[in-house]
């Protein structure tokens, strides 16, 4: 390749940039970085909802401060522009799985309903402003036509907050006040169109003292669309058409403003009772089941106090219905998350499998006992164990006053009575009382979950039962002999078993060979039956033989009997 070709050659195919640039991220509807952004675009929005129709109706509130107003208003332009900027860089799920190809997202927003009004939104009617001045906001209202982004951001918000319900009560008062303020903003524009003074009902002259004032003029405007919203009265009589036609309207409004504050209180009151009632038990129901049954007082003020301790300190007893919608490795992943750290205090559960743990996380029961109550008595069948989350237990003697040990939080017992071991001297029977000083919280794991669990993990199985052995070791409870000849006992168990099952794999062989044998036997019969079918196919029919008779020719299937007969006539 001669110089000159090289040289056109490097012309035409430029050097590649050493740093590629860098575009903009695809954002994931349902990220932090989205819901910020949405609670962003509140603060532009609010601006134009609240102030621009207040600028329109109050023309010495747009005269007076007109240069921080196109300050605002351009900064919010540019805000909304932005959001568009935003929504074609926002993935949406397809099947499950965010789609981030920007070619396939601008093409899905461009085909829908929210592009035409963001870009409605933002459409540059202030050029008008050439015409007939800058103090005419009332060009800008097509910025409304963003409020969509308003309610998403809300409804965003009211799922990821802790307090659902407040937020629900605060976003209706913020609507009240956007109604009574526009209401209001109304009413000045009304009268200030009828003229000011003109009677009773519309806004005094402001030749008045004091109600030349702007924030005179807009809080008396406000309290007065308050009292017609609200339906108090003590409100003037209208004497015009307009004021009639206005105050119907606003009658209208208070009517349908009530029916939406109810249903909306009613809603979270309802969903206050719920949330209540999934967490903590109904009382309401024992009170009036001990009521009825008589139960005397000093237990009914136990079962109230327990009861009361439970909503005072937002304990919960029923993790498991609250948690039961969740998916199970989610589910797994809270409780895991919340109980993990208790239960890998317990020695017979420290070093065992991630997996099992979280098995057993999720059979955690949660339980409080009240002051004075018995966790267990001594010679009680143990079917669970039992670990301390919080409170002091104490272990007594037979009198329920004496004191031998204090149990504290992170402590545990009952655990060698879930599991089966050779030799235990105790068996599954409780061997001490415990009993709860102060209100104690408790996890209870029953013998049956734990067994349930450990069905899968056989080798976790034999690791535990050899943990509990050395504690019993250590306790001076395991009878050795005890245990080899449980230990000889089994293995015999398991000869005999081993010896039942080559008798029955030698009887299923047997039957196999006795059933390919009758199958055979079947086969060679019905070949047999098949082969004198083909042979009685060739026979003549017994018409054809009748007919030879009729004739008088013997045929040849004539019979030897008539043979002989024929034979024996002379």
């Amino acid at each position: 390749m001669s110089q000159d070709t090289k040289v056109k050659t490097t012309e035409s195919n430029p050097p590649a940039p050493s740093k590629a640039r860098k575009s903009l991220p695809v954002l994931d509807p349902s990220g932090d970085y989205y819901y910020w952004w949405l609670n962003t675009m509140v603060f532009p929005v609010m601006y134009n909802l609240i102030i621009l129709v207040c600028r329109a109706c109050f023309p010495d509130l747009q005269h007076g401060y007109l240069v921080a107003w196109l300050v605002l208003d351009y900064m919010s332009d540019l805000l909304y522009l932005l959001d568009i900027v935003v929504r074609f860089h926002t993935g949406f799920l397809e099947q499950g799985i965010l789609v981030v190809d920007k070619g396939r997202i601008s093409s899905r927003y461009v085909r829908t309903w929210s592009f035409l009004l963001d870009l409605a939104s933002l459409m540059p009617t202030d050029v008008v402003y050439l015409r007939l001045g800058p103090h005419t906001p009332t060009l800008r209202l097509n910025r409304f036509l963003r409020v969509p982004r308003l309610f998403e951001a809300f409804d965003r918000t009211e799922t990821r907050t802790a307090y659902p319900n407040a937020f629900r009560i605060a976003k209706l008062m913020l609507y009240i006040f956007v109604v009574i303020h526009w209401n209001s903003c109304l009413y000045f524009a009304l009268s200030r169109y009828l003229g000011f003074g003109r009677d009773v009902w519309v806004y005094p002259d402001p030749a008045q003292p004091g109600f030349e004032r702007l924030r005179r003029q807009y809080l008396y405007s406000f309290y007065f669309s308050t009292l017609i919203l609200t339906t108090v009265g003590d409100t003037p009589p209208p004497a015009r058409e307009e004021e009639y036609l206005f105050m119907v309207g606003d009658f209208l409004l208070a009517v349908m403003g009530f029916a939406t504050i109810m249903g909306s209180m009613s809603s979270v009151i309802y969903n206050m009772n719920t949330a209540d009632a999934a967490f903590y038990p109904d009382h309401a129901q024992v009170k009036k089941y001990m009521k009825l049954q008589h139960v005397n007082r000093k237990l009914e003020r136990r079962v109230i106090d327990w009861y009361q301790h439970l909503q005072i300190n937002k304990k919960m007893t029923n993790e498991v219905a609250i948690l039961q919608h969740l998916p199970e490795r989610l589910r797994a992943e809270v409780a895991v998350s919340v109980h993990l750290s208790t239960l890998s205090r317990v020695q017979i559960f420290q070093n065992c499998e991630a997996s099992l743990l979280e098995e057993l996380v999720l059979k955690l029961q949660p339980q409080t006992y009240s002051p004075g109550e018995y966790v267990c008595r001594k010679g009680d069948i143990g079917r669970e164990m039992y670990i301390i989350r919080e409170g002091q237990l104490a272990v007594v003697a037979d009198d329920g006053i004496t004191q031998y040990a204090v149990l504290g939080a992170g402590l545990y017992f009952g655990e060698i009575s879930i599991i089966n071991i050779k030799g235990n001297m105790s068996g599954n029977r409780r061997t001490a009382n415990i009993k709860s000083l102060g209100y104690s919280d408790l996890f209870c794991l029953s013998k049956e979950d734990l067994k349930e669990v450990l069905s899968e993990y056989p080798q976790a199985q034999t690791v535990m039962e050899e943990k509990g052995r050395e504690i019993l070791l250590k306790m001076n409870k395991l009878d050795v002999n005890a245990e080899a000849a449980e230990i000889a006992l089994q293995e015999a168990t398991e000869s005999r078993l081993r010896g039942l099952d080559q008798q029955l794999d030698d009887l299923q062989t047997k039957f196999a060979r006795l059933l390919a044998e009758l199958e055979s036997s079947a086969l060679k019969i019905a070949y047999r039956v098949e082969r004198l079918e083909w042979q009685t196919r060739e026979w003549p029919m017994p018409e054809d033989v009748a007919e030879a008779d009729d004739e008088g020719e013997p045929g040849e299937g004539t019979s030897k009997d008539e043979e002989g007969r024929a034979e024996g006539t002379p």
